[in-house]
């Protein structure tokens, strides 16, 4: 795999960021019904992510003749706002912040969103949160604004069982607590 340079590194970063800070997470009329947040909840960070879903070629469960590229687990890093680095996020689905505090969620509700190139938003409940830092209180995530990610749709047959497929994507995730 090709790596990039830090200067091309800054200025791929750059980009992204401008894209993302032109359409920051998108506004309560733009979310579908079925990923709004309580009311009784408010909104404690915002992160834009830029990495990867990562995808494995399995046999079908439903029939193990057919194979098909099964999600395994994202890889991202999260920028706050102003492109500072403030965490990662990986398999679980698990959000770190820097400071050491971590949030697991699990999907409540998803919406295919607007871009049918891209992975679905999301609306995620808070399964574990660790005891202090940023994330310590979070209840709810949101998964917005995605652009990439979707499985391949091809490649994945009985020679390739077991490769894997790293799909570039961004997003906005943000992450609510008890309060209005």
């Amino acid at each position: 795999m090709k790596t990039l340079d830090r200067p091309a590194l800054a200025v791929s970063l750059a980009a992204f960021l401008s894209v993302c800070a032109g359409s920051t997470a998108a506004t309560a009329a733009e979310v579908p019904a079925a990923l709004k947040i309580p009311a009784d909840q408010k909104l404690s960070l915002e992160a834009l992510a830029k990495g990867v879903q990562v995808y494995e070629c399995k046999a079908s469960k439903a029939d193990p003749k057919v194979f098909e590229w099964a999600f395994k687990a994202p890889e991202a890093e999260l920028f706050d706002l102003k492109g500072a680095r403030i965490g990662k996020h990986f398999a679980g689905p698990t959000w770190e912040l820097t400071d050491g505090s971590k949030v697991v969620g699990s999907v409540k509700a998803k919406d295919d969103g607007p871009d049918p190139g891209a992975i679905p938003w999301l609306l995620l409940g808070a399964t574990s949160t660790s005891d202090t830092g940023a994330f310590g209180r979070t209840l709810s995530i949101q998964r917005l604004e995605t652009k990439g990610g979707k499985a391949p749709g091809t490649g994945c047959d009985a020679a390739h069982a077991g490769s894997e497929a790293r799909v570039p994507y961004t997003a906005v995730y943000d992450f609510f607590v008890a309060g209005k």
